[in-house]
C-alpha cells in the first residue's frame, strides 16, 4: 500500500507541473522587420523562461540559429519568396542553400522544417506559384538526410469556402498547384502550414457575439448542418475548414500546422477589436485550449501544432498600427500582456471577462446529451454533437492536465 501511495504522489506532482513545462505544441513566430531587437541570447534566455517550445524564422539569420543550440526549442526557418526561382531551378543551388542554413547547425540546434516561401500561392504571381513545387523537392533532396522537412505556408484565402468548417474546399484555379504540393507533402509526411486569424473574421464582421466567438468566450456556438457538430470558437472552426478542404482533394493524412495566428493589442482608431484586452484574451485562451489536449470537434484529442504571431513587436513594419503591435513582448523583453506562458506563472492564466453586450450560454453542453435552449433564445439543432471543452474559460472546460491532476490528488488521499 505504501508503495502504490508513493507512485501516485510522484504522479501528482508530475502533472502539477506539466502546465508549467515546455509543451511541444506551442510555438511562436519571431519577425525581424525592427531596428530595435534584443540581441539572440537574450531571445534564448527569454524563450527559456517561458513553455513555448518552437520559434518560427522568415528567414535563417545565423546567429538567431546558433543562440538557440542546446535551448531544445526547434527551429522553423524560412526561405524568402524572392529564393524560389533559383531553388526551382537549379537542384545545386537547393544543396547549397541547405549547406549554408541548416547543415553547419544541426543537431546541436534542432531544426525541424524549412517552410519554402511565405504566402507564395497567393502572391498574385502565377510563376512563382508553378515555382514553388519545385523548389521544394529541390530543398527537400538536400535536407533528407539531415532529417529536417519542408513546407510551404499559405493563408486562408486559398479556401473557396471556410464556413461552415464542413464546406471548406479550395479554390479551384489552385487545385493544380495545391494537389503537387499536397502530394509531396504526403509523400514527404511534412505538414500543410496556415495562418488563421480569427482578428480579421471579427473585423469583417464586428458584433458582440463573433468577437465572444473570436476570443474563445462564453456563447450559443455555431451549428455545422454539414458534419452535425457545434463549434464554439472560431480557431477550431477555421482550423477545421482547412481540414475538411484537405480531405476534400483526398490528403486526409496530411497534418495541418498553425503557421501563424494572432491579435493585436493595439490599432488605428478605425481598427474595431484591437485592444489589449481582446489580445490577453485571444492568445491566453487559445493557449489554455491547446493545454487542454481536446482539439477541434474534426479532429478531437489532440492540439494542432500552432505558432502565435508574435514574438517581438516589429516596429517598422509598415500599414496600420496593428501591424506593429502583434508582440507578446516589447523590444526591452516585457510584456505588452500576460497570456499565461511564462512558466512560474502558466498555470495561473485566468480568462477575461466576456465582452460587453455578450451572454453565457443558458446551458452546459453536456457530452453524449442534446443541447438545448442557446443564449439567443433560439434552440440549438437538435443534431448537434456535443464538444463543450472547446469553451475555453467556461465553467464546462477543465483542461486535461488539471483534471488528471485533481483525481491523482484525490486518489493519492483515499489510498
Amino acid at each position: 500500500m505504501e508503495k502504490w501511495r508513493r507512485l501516485l504522489l510522484v504522479l501528482a506532482l508530475f502533472l502539477a507541473f506539466f502546465s508549467a513545462r515546455s509543451q511541444s505544441f506551442i510555438g511562436v513566430n519571431y519577425g525581424q522587420v525592427a531596428d530595435n531587437l534584443p540581441p539572440p541570447s537574450a531571445t534564448a534566455s527569454l524563450l527559456q523562461s517561458t513553455t513555448i517550445s518552437k520559434l518560427r524564422l522568415y528567414g535563417a539569420d545565423p546567429a538567431i540559429i546558433r543562440s538557440m543550440s542546446g535551448t531544445n526549442i526547434s527551429l522553423v526557418l524560412g526561405v524568402p519568396n524572392s529564393d524560389i526561382p533559383s531553388l526551382a531551378s537549379d537542384p545545386s543551388a537547393a544543396a547549397s542553400w541547405a549547406a549554408a542554413n541548416v547543415l553547419p547547425y544541426v543537431p546541436a540546434t534542432s531544426i525541424s522544417l524549412v517552410a519554402v516561401g511565405n504566402e507564395a500561392l497567393d502572391s498574385g504571381d502565377a510563376a512563382l506559384a508553378s515555382q514553388l513545387l519545385p523548389a521544394m523537392r529541390n530543398l527537400g533532396s538536400g535536407l533528407a538526410a539531415a532529417g529536417v522537412k519542408v513546407s510551404t505556408v499559405h493563408t486562408m484565402s486559398v479556401l473557396a469556402h471556410s464556413e461552415p468548417p464542413s464546406s471548406g474546399a479550395f479554390r479551384p484555379e489552385l487545385s493544380a498547384d495545391l494537389t503537387g504540393i499536397l502530394g509531396f507533402l504526403r509523400d514527404a509526411r511534412s505538414p500543410f502550414m496556415i495562418n488563421p486569424y480569427p482578428f480579421f473574421a471579427y473585423r469583417s464582421d464586428p458584433r458582440p457575439e463573433t468577437l465572444a466567438f473570436c476570443l474563445f468566450q462564453p456563447n450559443p456556438g455555431r451549428f455545422d448542418a454539414g458534419s452535425k457538430l457545434l463549434y464554439t470558437n472560431m480557431f477550431d472552426a477555421q482550423v477545421d475548414a482547412v481540414r475538411s478542404a484537405l480531405d476534400g482533394l483526398g490528403f486526409p493524412e496530411v497534418e495541418i500546422v498553425v503557421a501563424e495566428t494572432g491579435w493585436p493589442y493595439r490599432g488605428d482608431p478605425d481598427e474595431v477589436g484591437a485592444t489589449v484586452e481582446n489580445a490577453r484574451a485571444f492568445t491566453g485562451n487559445l493557449v489554455a485550449h491547446l493545454r487542454s489536449l481536446v482539439g477541434t470537434p474534426l479532429m478531437p484529442g489532440r492540439s494542432v501544432d500552432t505558432y502565435i504571431f508574435a514574438l517581438y513587436d516589429e516596429d517598422l513594419k509598415p500599414g496600420p498600427a496593428s501591424e506593429r503591435s502583434f508582440g507578446l513582448y516589447r523590444a526591452d523583453q516585457t510584456m505588452n500582456y500576460d497570456a499565461g506562458l511564462v512558466k512560474s506563472a502558466s498555470s495561473s492564466y485566468t480568462s477575461p471577462s466576456p465582452p460587453a453586450g455578450t451572454t453565457p450560454p443558458a446551458g452546459r453542453c453536456v457530452p453524449g446529451a442534446t443541447p438545448h435552449t442557446g443564449a439567443d433564445g433560439r434552440p440549438t439543432q437538435p443534431e448537434a454533437q456535443c464538444h463543450s471543452p472547446d469553451a475555453v474559460g467556461s465553467d464546462a472546460a477543465v483542461g486535461a492536465d488539471h483534471r488528471l491532476f485533481f483525481l491523482s490528488v484525490a486518489l493519492t488521499l483515499l489510498l
